[in-house]
């Protein structure tokens, strides 16, 4: 898919043509469909638990790390799939089990049979994740590449903005189960779409045979990029201070803040907010300051606002308001972390960019996963365990660039 415009030089592999802004729709309603099924679902995460007499807030946590899970463990798969029948039909194959499974969690009946129902639904999601990556590098690379990024992440970011409204809308006239229904209605209308717009974007001479001994190859050059393997743990450290907090969440309005429904789709549409601008400051700084120098320093800024927090709450000064601006401040540079280290870590990939997308989703993912999980049941009433979590994340990912930039932070690369 050649992506055109006057800002864009052709893609230099000679893919089909689609316009710019179709393009970036297109990734932001790929990268929507997962978080979807996240967000809207949040307002409704207590009235879930009493469905099935969770009497533990903490516990209640798990239908969240599931579908997690189910995305991170599903990645390792849908890159060579793509990479033998091309990235559109195994699209649509993954949201048509989408749809399915987001039936199953609507009409499930038990506990453990809604968190089956969550896990496969992470694994239909996955399709999503893996893809949108994929299909990106498929016709960009380096500078261009974030920035296409940037601004495809501008559009999603708005998901959690009002999805958890949406949420809260659906739960005045039905039950939790109609969000998990109403999925199925969106999922859909983006498989039409995607039928009559989306072109296949795989080169010919890129397809690969579904071989073991290819895979394993491939696999060979991704673990040995240096940068890709250091790149892809940060970002695992990072997604489990992510995941520490929306696990959290939650808990932290209702039982630390006791702050009513409204306020907390207030304050959760704030932190996408802010990662909006992050996105919107990503788009125009990086072809001009470059992805390490922009990653390096987001970074530390990162680390330095959770320490902050962290101090603000030890003090006794922490409100819902105050809340809301300082770990606002910390995803706006966990954003800019994101956007930079995951094409860095995908830029010597380009052409097994499915199979390398595929691992760093499920080292990224599954890993953060497991932190995230670790701060979320570490909740005890305090911000404490994710604040000096987050921090302490952010120095491991850091100590792990320092080891791949061999101690020389900020200073770029060609092209980047």
């Amino acid at each position: 898919m050649a992506v055109t415009s006057r800002h864009e030089r052709p893609a230099e592999r000679g893919c089909q043509p689609l316009s710019f802004p179709a393009f970036v729709l297109f990734i932001a309603g790929m990268m929507a469909i997962p978080s979807l099924a996240f967000d809207s679902m949040l307002p409704a995460l207590p009235e879930m638990g009493k469905s099935f007499s969770v009497t533990n807030p903490n516990d209640q946590q798990w239908i969240i790390v599931v579908y997690f899970l189910g995305i991170g463990f599903a990645q390792i798969f849908y890159g060579p799939l793509s990479d033998r029948f091309g990235r559109k039909p195994v699209l649509i194959t993954g949201y048509i089990l989408f749809i399915l499974t987001s039936l199953m969690v609507g009409l499930s009946q038990s506990y453990p049979l809604l968190l089956a129902a969550r896990l496969i639904q992470g694994v239909a999601a996955a399709s999503s994740r893996v893809l949108a990556t994929s299909i990106v590098r498929d016709c960009f690379s380096g500078r261009r590449m974030s920035k296409v990024m940037s601004f495809a992440v501008i559009i999603f970011m708005g998901v959690p903005i009002f999805a958890p409204s949406l949420g809260s809308v659906v739960l005045l006239y039905a039950s939790w189960r109609a969000i998990f229904f109403s999925l199925t209605l969106f999922t859909l209308f983006f498989i039409a779409m995607i039928i009559w717009r989306l072109p296949e974007t795989l080169h010919p001479e890129d397809r690969r045979d579904l071989d073991w001994k290819d895979t394993i190859r491939a696999a060979g050059l991704f673990f040995k990029s240096r940068d890709t393997v250091a790149y892809t743990l940060a970002l695992m450290m990072i997604e489990g201070g992510l995941l520490g907090y929306l696990n959290s969440v939650v808990e932290i309005f209702t039982d630390n803040f006791h702050a009513s429904p409204k306020v907390f789709n207030l304050a959760f549409a704030a932190g996408g907010g802010f990662m909006i601008l992050a996105c919107l400051t990503n788009s125009f700084l990086v072809e001009k300051v470059g992805m390490h120098r922009l990653g390096h320093g987001s970074l530390f800024m990162m680390i330095a606002m959770s320490i902050a927090h962290a101090f603000l709450g030890y003090c006794g000064l922490e409100t819902a308001y105050t809340f809301v601006i300082m770990q606002g401040m910390t995803m706006f540079f966990f954003s800019l972390c994101i956007a930079n280290f995951s094409a860095i870590s995908m830029e010597p990939m380009g052409h097994i960019a499915g199979m390398a997308s595929s691992i760093q989703g499920f080292i990224w993912l599954v890993g953060g996963d497991f932190f995230g999980a670790i701060l979320g049941q570490m909740f005890n009433n305090t911000i404490f365990p994710m604040t000096i979590g987050n921090a302490l994340y952010g120095l491991f990912a850091l100590a792990i660039i320092l080891w791949a930039e061999k101690g020389r932070l900020f200073v770029p690369k060609e092209n980047q």
